[in-house]
C-alpha cells in the first residue's frame, strides 16, 4: 500500500490531481484507513492507464467511463476494446503528423547549414524540389506530403 504521497512522487503528479482522480470516480476501490488514502497495487496500474489515456488527448469524464465498463465486468469488455483501438488509431495519426513535421525539421536544418556554408541560398533553390540529396530528399519529400 502506498500514501498519496508517495504515488504522487512515483507518477509526478500532484496530491490535488491524485483527490481530484479519486473524488471523479477513477480510484472505485480505493481504501481508506482513519481517512487517508491507501493505494494498491490496482489503483497504481489504474494510474499507468490513466496517464496513458490522458497523454492520448482523452478527457477525463471518457476516462471516467472506461473504468465504470472496467468495473461492470466482462459484458463491457467489447467497448473497452474499441475505446483502446479508437485510442490507437488517434495516435498514429498523431504519429505521422509527427513524423511529417520532423522531416521538415531535418530538411530545414540541413537547408540552413548549407546556405550558411554556401553564403546564400542560390544553390539549393536549384536543387529544388526533386534533385537534392537522397537523404535530404526523403525529409523533403515527407515534409510536403
Amino acid at each position: 500500500m502506498y500514501t498519496i504521497g508517495q504515488v504522487s512522487k512515483m507518477f509526478h503528479l500532484s496530491i490535488s490531481t491524485l483527490r481530484y482522480y479519486d473524488k471523479e470516480g477513477l480510484f472505485p476501490d480505493l481504501q481508506r484507513e482513519s481517512g487517508i488514502r491507501k493505494f494498491s497495487e490496482n489503483e497504481i496500474e489504474a494510474l499507468h492507464v490513466i496517464e496513458c489515456l490522458k497523454k492520448t488527448g482523452m478527457e477525463i469524464k471518457e476516462i471516467k467511463q472506461f473504468m465504470d465498463w472496467c468495473a461492470m465486468g466482462p459484458s463491457t469488455y467489447l467497448n473497452r476494446m474499441q475505446l483502446f483501438e479508437n485510442r490507437k488509431q488517434i495516435l498514429e495519426k498523431q504519429m505521422k503528423e509527427l513524423e511529417k513535421n520532423m522531416a521538415m525539421l531535418q530538411f530545414k536544418c540541413w537547408y540552413y547549414q548549407q546556405a550558411i556554408q554556401d553564403g546564400n541560398e542560390k544553390h539549393i533553390k536549384q536543387m529544388l524540389p526533386d534533385h537534392l540529396p537522397e537523404n535530404i530528399q526523403a525529409y523533403y519529400d515527407l515534409a510536403h506530403s
